[in-house]
């Protein structure tokens, strides 16, 4: 079902992108939203890993460097059913926090930082980890950076009708290639952005549910989780830790930037008392 879901949000976030082009630009711009979209998404398919490490100034480590982070993996690798085990990476940053990236399960790696190996227990750790592997075998990773690149083409595009719009570049009205009315065209310029947004941080916060959920069956009970998303949750706040744009929402927990507050509605994570609730709800009823 939720699979099912992400995929009409997905679907919902194209025809949006599309209809944007078409009220913009015709059919010249139908074509060109069609064209970059194809374009953008080749680009986070094959690359979006890449970037994402690099960004974070996440380095590689072997197994005499981080024997603990690797006997973790290699068990929780097995469990999952997973190809193979991801390449590991750890963050010199003192917030504790991880996230998986990579475009399917043989193309994987999972960071961590090294914070999350100095304040958390093997348990915690195990937790965290089942959660990142659970993206990765649900290729979560693609879904999300393809809405992230759906949303992002979209808002691409409304900057370009108001530029257009600004300047008075919009060529003749009498084209037969004419875009929507000049009314909706303006809508969508600045409607459609938000809406992306919304769109895309549906489908995010999904998958923290599923890969949460996932996470508790693959090690076999959610204690471990719960209290790393605890511990998270009040390090988050006493660390700050600087992300961009594009890696914030990789990470299990929404890092913390110092001197922002990300608000509920705009951020890509389900508030953590929602996502610790629901895994309670997983434990066994005591009688």
């Amino acid at each position: 079902m939720n699979a099912l879901k992400t995929a009409l949000w997905l679907i919902g976030l194209t025809m949006l992108l599309l209809f944007v082009g078409q009220a913009i630009g015709g059919q010249s711009g139908f074509t060109f939203a069609l064209f970059f979209a194809v374009l953008m998404n080749g680009g986070a398919y094959f690359f979006s890993d890449r970037i994402a490490l690099a960004s974070s100034g996440a380095q590689p480590v072997t197994r005499e460097q981080a024997p603990r982070l690797y006997q973790i993996v290699e068990r929780l690798t097995a469990k999952a059913n997973l190809p193979q085990m991801p390449q590991l990476f750890v963050i010199p940053e003192q917030a504790p926090n991880a996230f998986a990236t990579g475009r399917n399960p043989r193309h994987a790696s999972v960071a961590v930082t090294a914070g999350l190996l100095e304040y958390m227990n093997d348990d915690e750790i195990e937790g965290v980890l089942a959660h990142e592997l659970s993206h990765v075998r649900n290729y979560d990773i693609l879904t999300t950076s393809v809405a992230a690149t759906l949303a992002g083409t979209i808002t691409y595009l409304a900057q370009m009708g108001r530029f257009t719009m600004l300047f008075g570049l919009g060529g003749s009205r009498d084209d037969e290639d004419r875009g929507a009315s000049p009314l909706v065209a303006l809508l969508m310029i600045f409607i459609a952005p938000i809406a992306a947004l919304l769109l895309q941080l549906m489908i995010s916060r999904r998958r923290e549910f599923a890969a949460d959920e996932s996470a508790a069956r693959i090690v076999g009970h959610p204690e471990g989780l719960i209290s790393a998303l605890e511990k998270l949750g009040a390090y988050n706040k006493r660390i700050p830790m600087e992300a961009t744009p594009a890696t914030a929402p990789l990470y299990i927990v929404a890092p913390f930037s110092a001197g922002q507050l990300l608000s509920g509605l705009f951020s890509t994570h389900p508030p953590l008392e929602a996502r610790i609730a629901a895994l309670r709800s997983m434990l066994p009823v005591a009688h």
